[in-house]
């Protein structure tokens, strides 16, 4: 049953996907003006009885790089109708990002936090559009100025897989 507070704002995630990357190559730096693509497959699932859901990103090469393994833990609170999610990959090993948080407002998704990466202090936002189509679209943005101005430095495509 979909409820109006919010708490199945993702549930249009969920099942497998074709994930189509793009990522600039170094996010911490500010001038940087060079992407690189390349492509992974994801999978979510909800948990805790529909209030909160995982996925798992996997991709077999990044450009010049190792394979890159993601998990995304994302969890609703009732009361004050925020989601939290935190992320973790084989990227940074043992590490879990502070939780971005916040909501979707007229079909997007937007969450936020601040965060130290490698000594550089950055706003971190994650955000959701396109969910209602059949390929919704995540992107990640810095800000290096407290807020001010926002870096887009990380998209993902998401199209629907048969496996």
């Amino acid at each position: 049953m979909t409820t109006p507070d919010g708490r199945n704002d993702f549930d249009f995630v969920f099942g497998a996907w074709e994930v189509s990357h793009r990522r600039l190559v170094d996010m911490l730096d500010p001038e940087c003006d060079v992407w690189e693509t390349f492509s992974g497959t994801s999978r979510a699932e909800p948990v805790l009885d529909g209030i909160g859901n995982v996925d798992r990103l996997w991709v077999p090469a990044t450009p010049g790089g190792p394979p890159l393994e993601g998990f995304t833990l994302r969890l609703f609170e009732p009361d004050a109708g925020t989601w939290r999610i935190w992320w973790s990959s084989t990227t940074r090993p043992g590490r879990l990002d502070p939780p971005v948080e916040g909501r979707f407002v007229d079909g997007v998704g937007r969450f936020d936090t601040e965060d130290v990466i490698d000594g550089v202090a950055i706003g971190v936002r994650f955000g959701w559009r396109d969910t209602a189509t059949p390929c919704p679209r995540w992107d990640q943005q810095f800000s290096f100025d407290g807020g001010r101005t926002w870096r887009t430095t990380w998209t993902m495509d998401h199209t629907r897989s048969a496996a």
